[in-house]
């Protein structure tokens, strides 16, 4: 089993618009409040998902829908451990997506020169 690490994000050599439909899905799974408190809770530590949802007052298929969407964008990574499932921060995302805008605003700008 290889430990190497293929990103899910397009090289920015393929084109504009991949990269704008990858950091729309990013965005579009950040935007919403419930997620972004899943994210604030995941970046103290791994939860399983019955500690997630004790910082909810919504129902467990909701918080089920809010992770499907962050597991999605590749924002959290979901392991099970016997009946289980731990979520944790796919930080390498983070990452990659912080370099995909920075290169999407700088190609922006060398073609409006």
């Amino acid at each position: 089993m290889s430990n190497s690490f293929t990103s899910p994000y397009p090289s920015p050599l393929k084109g504009e618009g991949a990269i704008i439909n990858m950091l729309s899905k990013t965005f579009q799974a950040l935007s919403d409040p419930s997620r972004q408190k899943i994210l604030e809770l995941l970046k103290k530590k791994d939860m399983a998902v019955s500690e997630i949802a004790k910082s909810f007052d919504f129902t467990l298929p909701t918080l089920s829908h809010h992770l499907n969407v962050l597991k999605q964008a590749e924002l959290v990574t979901a392991e099970r451990h016997g009946q289980e499932i731990i979520y944790s921060l796919n930080l390498s995302v983070f990452e990659e997506v912080s370099k995909l805008l920075i290169k999407f605003f700088s190609y922006k700008n060398l073609k409006n020169k």
